[in-house]
């Protein structure tokens, strides 16, 4: 189960979806970068970690290959990790070195055990208004269902997709 929630007041958008795995094993696909670029990314848009220190502080820098080659850079931050049930991380757009460039957002993801596994919330929350409608008239919303409907098959496969 995947479902979203747009909320304008409060400048966040919400992803929350469930999955058959201990928390444990979910918590693997944020911290290893082989199964996160697995998943990052949408289907026609899979991401590539250039770096990925999974620490407070730690970085990641990616970029995202779109059907026709070409690339989109981002850049994260780790803000704060609490195994295996927290991690906060800011993000933005980057340049091709991996810079970050304009507004960053903060994202917030909760695992938390369930009768059939696990449960992913995932909040981003954004510095305006503007830069929230910028993000979901690209196709942020859409291009998350996508991507967390890619990590059930690295769960159901037997060395976690390493």
């Amino acid at each position: 189960m995947i479902n979203s929630h747009k909320d304008v007041e409060k400048l966040t958008l919400t992803f929350v979806a469930e999955f058959a795995a201990t928390v444990e094993r979910l918590w693997q696909v944020w911290a290893d970068p082989r199964q996160l670029e697995r998943w990052y990314g949408p289907p026609e848009w899979p991401a590539t970690f250039e770096k990925f220190e999974f620490e407070v502080g730690g970085e990641g820098r990616y970029y995202m290959t779109g059907p026709d080659g070409e690339k989109m850079h981002g850049w994260l931050q780790l803000t704060a990790i609490e195994p295996p049930h927290r991690l906060e991380y800011d993000d933005a757009f980057a340049d091709d070195r991996g810079e970050p460039t304009g507004r960053k957002a903060h994202s917030v993801v909760t695992l938390e055990p369930i009768d059939a596994g696990a449960r992913m919330t995932a909040v981003t929350r954004f510095v305006d208004l503007a830069h929230l409608e910028e993000i979901v008239k690209m196709g942020f919303e859409e291009g998350w269902i996508s991507a967390l409907a890619q990590i059930d098959d690295i769960l159901i496969s037997d060395n976690g997709g390493k």
